[in-house]
């Protein structure tokens, strides 16, 4: 019979969490959350600060895309061992705005809409992936713990 200890005390678990922590506290990483943080401020704010708000169908895609953004990379810092895979949902938000003036339902291909959608949308991806990246280089993902080098058998 085979006895359940304590998950939380499992050395993995620890080392895991100690990974994270140092992935969160670079520089690097914080300066990619502040970015991204503002990134989807600015999406959710985009229509009114570039000024094409008439466009009801894209102004309204951009607010609840930026603020799904935002609330997908703000968290890094607070729960990076929680969050770190919604980095690939913050990739996915970014591609969205690049496409979204020409997928939206009506004509919202305006200049204005279209170049900060596309810059927007690019700062997001970019943002997206150097989060997914950190992830897998720092052990969220990248298979370089302790667990990866052991037998499946033991």
């Amino acid at each position: 019979m085979t006895t359940h200890a304590d998950i939380g005390q499992h050395p993995d678990l620890a080392e895991m969490r100690s990974r994270f922590e140092r992935a969160t506290t670079t520089p690097r990483a914080q300066a990619v959350e502040t970015l991204a943080l503002l990134t989807g401020l600015y999406l959710a704010a985009s229509p009114w600060i570039a000024g094409f708000s008439g466009l009801t169908n894209l102004a309204v895609c951009n607010l609840i895309t930026g603020i799904a953004f935002a609330l997908c990379l703000g968290g890094f810092g607070s729960a990076y061992e929680r969050t770190h895979a919604m980095a690939w949902a913050a990739c996915a938000i970014g591609a969205w705005t690049i496409i979204s003036p020409w997928v939206v339902s009506g004509d919202m291909a305006t200049t204005r809409s279209v170049v900060s959608n596309i810059i927007v949308g690019v700062v997001a991806l970019l943002c997206g992936l150097a989060m997914a990246a950190a992830a897998g280089a720092r052990g969220g993902g990248g298979g370089s713990g302790r667990a990866s080098r052991r037998s499946p058998i033991s």
